[in-house]
């Protein structure tokens, strides 16, 4: 479970076009806008956060897996993603060493960090 998670950005408005993009598609949206720092989530609630990074020093990559209700949500997610320019990591498949119902995808999000979209539901097939 994830009550909220926050990340660094290099480049906050490309990456805020990147989440506005993928987590629309899982059902999730902006939800608060502090300019230098913007809350994404659903039910009203920022779950997840960006924040600009001004640091010299490297942003340390991050994992974050987003749930999505089904196979079909993951593949769009996947889709989406790509679309934007993300790198893929892994292309949507069932992943049976974490269960035999574990479906995901992964990307690199704008930043290098390692962002997933997971359904407990199996493959949809």
């Amino acid at each position: 479970m994830i009550d909220h998670l926050g990340i660094n950005c290099r480049d906050l408005s490309r990456s805020a076009a990147f989440y506005d993009r993928v987590l629309g598609v899982l059902g999730h949206e902006r939800l608060l806008d502090f300019g230098t720092a913007l809350g994404y989530g659903s039910d009203g609630k920022p779950d997840f956060w960006i924040a600009a990074w001004e640091g010299d020093e490297p942003n340390r990559e991050i994992h974050v897996a987003f749930t999505a209700p089904d196979a079909d949500t993951v593949r769009r997610f996947h889709a989406a993603a790509l679309e934007m320019g993300a790198e893929e990591l892994h292309a949507p498949r069932l992943w049976p060493e974490y269960h035999d119902r574990y479906f995901g995808a992964f990307v690199r999000d704008p930043d290098g960090n390692n962002v997933e979209a997971v359904c407990h539901t199996g493959d949809g097939s």
